[in-house]
């Protein structure tokens, strides 16, 4: 619900980076920092970002290759091919570009702190030898993911024990103190919790078959909230597709709307719950629930933050201009190939009948 919504908006906003024809966002507005704001103060306040700002500084991309491999929920590597060629020719032009596959176990950190994390999230079990339905997981097909992002000079990292998520983040911020812009390629609303005024998501949007900009603008103007409160509302709301409860079932009647007066006023998670420790801050249901269940929302505070140790080390050539040429040859052939192992299976398939009934 979150990314329709999310992408909706995202393809009607006019001033959106493609359209600007430049990849740029320009007026992006400026939002206080750790608070979230009243809509009133939103339409008052003259939130202006510098357009020299931007243009002053070049962009690096990352690409979360992992949700690209899917088409809904079905495994689909031509989806994948579709997505990128899409990226490379409309979004990140020559600009550097650095793709981000999950680690061996990258889930397990997560899992032992909350066991329902992505618990029915399997999709793994259900590739096959090469994009195909059956059995393998992803590893079965990386090799050929990352053989063809390589043609196409873009450098593939992946670390063992952490998600795509964490590399990204910790990456993000080895980018940022080099005074480059960050653009992550992804439809991961965890990446909401880094946007700023030099970092931006770019997120496909299927319905349309085009990826569109989310940026800070597009945060406030969704959420009323600067994205530097988004972790600490996210720990009351939960997030279901990921397996994490919110607090609503143990708490009736505190929702988003609650949290969101409540860090508003008291800026962080952290602040508030200290903050009702030792004075009321809220009605009755609010202060029992902020003090019976605060390890509770820790807990979930821990699960949601993108971690940034991950063990990887920012490569200098992965900032340089990228080399576009081979990317029409490259993509083509992949393409081809995976038209050629359809028809194959195909045929063994329909041997595999024949036999059936013969026998």
């Amino acid at each position: 619900m979150d990314q329709v919504q999310a992408s909706k908006m995202l393809v009607a906003t006019k001033d959106s980076a493609e359209d600007s024809g430049t990849h740029e966002v320009v007026n992006t507005e400026r939002v206080p920092v750790g608070a979230c704001a009243s809509s009133e103060a939103a339409a008052a306040a003259p939130l202006r970002h510098s357009i020299k700002h931007l243009r002053g500084k070049r962009r690096v991309f990352f690409l979360d290759v992992n949700p690209l491999c899917y088409e809904g929920s079905h495994p689909s590597l031509a989806s994948f091919a579709r997505w990128v060629e899409l990226f490379f020719s409309r979004v990140a032009l020559r600009d550097p570009v650095v793709a981000v596959l999950d680690g061996e176990e990258g889930n397990e950190y997560r899992r032992r702190l909350m066991p329902s994390y992505k618990a029915h999230r399997r999709r793994g079990d259900s590739w096959g030898s090469r994009g195909g339905s059956r059995g393998g997981g992803l590893s079965s097909v990386e090799p050929y993911v990352t053989d063809v992002l390589q043609q196409c000079n873009v450098p593939v990292v992946k670390v063992n024990g952490y998600e795509a998520d964490d590399v990204v983040a910790t990456l993000t911020d080895q980018v940022l103190q080099k005074g480059f812009r960050v653009v992550i390629g992804s439809p991961d609303k965890d990446f909401k919790q880094l946007i700023s005024e030099d970092v931006q998501i770019v997120m496909p949007v299927p319905e349309f078959g085009r990826w569109s900009f989310y940026t800070l603008k597009h945060y406030f103007a969704q959420y009323k909230c600067d994205p530097t409160a988004d972790l600490s509302l996210r720990c009351f709301t939960g997030d279901e597709v990921d397996g994490v409860p919110g607090i609503q079932h143990l708490a009736p009647g505190f929702g988003r709307k609650t949290a969101m007066k409540l860090l508003k006023k008291h800026g962080s998670l952290e602040n508030l719950l200290n903050a009702a420790k030792i004075r009321t801050v809220g009605k009755d249901y609010a202060q029992d629930a902020l003090t019976k269940y605060a390890d509770y929302l820790r807990k979930n505070y821990e699960v949601l933050s993108l971690r940034r140790d991950a063990d990887v080390k920012l490569a200098d050539e992965w900032l340089s201009e990228r080399d576009t040429c081979n990317d029409s040859i490259a993509l083509s052939s992949f393409l081809s190939k995976l038209n050629e192992d359809k028809k194959l299976d195909s045929s063994r398939w329909r041997r595999r009948c024949t036999a059936s009934k013969i026998s």
